[in-house]
């Protein structure tokens, strides 16, 4: 191999790898501007530094709405918002299912069970409180039982 030939192959070469850096800078330079668009005669820096402030307050008001959403849910749960209605036969000797019991619970499980049981000499009415799905000072009859956990299974 003479000169000549070394250097056609170093020019040849040297084409070549100024054409991959071309490329590539041709590539960086568009996406620089893609990157600055719209930010005038700014530099990457500050478009950088606007985007980072941008995502602080965007995380800043996320946290907000994730405060706010977590108080709607706390409040909800004092809400009533589980019923139940069970109607039942309380003598077997009489019929239909005349008699009923009502329970109105909130998120916690706390509210009220109502029953009427309903006889050829009257009806009566009874109310019992209810703390966590549990009875607050009276016991629970069968039926009152099951509107309870039907209610508090199936809001």
């Amino acid at each position: 191999m003479n000169q000549t030939q070394i250097a056609q192959i170093l020019f040849v070469a040297l084409f070549i790898w100024l054409t991959v850096l071309s490329f590539y800078l041709t590539k960086t330079v568009n996406h620089y501007k893609k990157l600055t668009k719209g930010a005038g005669n700014v530099d990457l820096d500050k478009v950088l530094e606007g985007i980072i402030k941008r995502s602080s307050q965007h995380d800043e008001a996320f946290g907000k709405v994730q405060q706010e959403i977590g108080g709607l849910l706390r409040g909800q749960q004092a809400h009533l918002q589980k019923f139940s209605l069970i109607r039942f036969n309380p003598f077997e000797e009489e019929g239909g299912d005349q008699s009923f019991v009502l329970t109105i619970l909130n998120g916690k499980n706390d509210g009220i069970v109502i029953s009427s049981l309903y006889s050829r000499s009257g009806v009566r009415v009874y109310a019992k409180q209810v703390e966590g799905g549990k009875p607050a000072k009276h016991q629970f009859t069968k039926e009152e039982k099951e509107a309870i956990e039907k209610s508090a299974h199936h809001a």
